[in-house]
């Protein structure tokens, strides 16, 4: 009971402190892109099949793959449109206020873009950075947001989440609608359900 309250506090405050943190950004930075089509692609992998591995490189100058956390860690990929746009600048900060969350249920989180390198790291010092890694899926332009099915027609990933246990193993796929920040609470359920 005292650990759903806390849960609970934790995403209410989380959806009330978003809007203060993506108001850091100041308005000229972001690119309103207007009402999109909510989705704009066909998954190529289901829950239960293993995840295609991958190597992207990495804010920082890392080369991150994903099976460098086989057997140790859960992982959320987090696939969003595209830097300095409104609701991925709400996304991605509000994920520093979830970090204990994440840790709690011993799984990383990995925000995947088809933005390069500089843009990136860019936005993130705007946003006052964030506690995972950043990738970018830029060149070969979408390799891996295409391996999931995630890659719109127009060279941008959907706003996905991923979520893949420690044995590599897709546990729950979540194609947003593209316009809308992904609910944090239905994530850190589907976490759990990994427990």
């Amino acid at each position: 009971m005292k650990r759903a309250l806390c849960c609970l506090l934790l995403t209410v405050c989380l959806a009330s402190a978003l809007p203060a943190r993506a108001a850091l950004l100041s308005p000229e930075s972001v690119y309103g892109l207007g009402e999109m089509k909510p989705r704009d692609s066909a998954l190529r992998v289901k829950v239960g099949d293993m995840a295609p591995d991958f190597a992207l490189p990495a804010l920082g100058g890392a080369t991150v793959r994903l099976s460098d956390y086989r057997g140790k860690k859960n992982v959320v990929l987090s696939f969003v449109p595209a830097a300095f746009t409104p609701v991925c600048s709400d996304q991605w900060p509000g994920y520093n206020l979830a970090r204990p969350l994440f840790e709690k249920r011993d799984t990383v989180l990995l925000g995947i873009t088809t933005d390069n390198l500089p843009s990136l790291h860019a936005w993130t010092l705007q946003m006052g950075g964030v506690w995972f890694p950043v990738l970018s899926d830029f060149w070969p332009h979408g390799r891996v947001a295409g391996a999931y099915g995630v890659l719109r027609g127009d060279g941008m990933a959907e706003r996905a989440l991923v979520v893949i246990d420690r044995k590599g193993v897709i546990r729950s796929i979540d194609v947003n609608d593209i316009n809308q920040r992904p609910e944090l609470g239905e994530l850190i359920r589907r976490l759990d359900a990994l427990r």
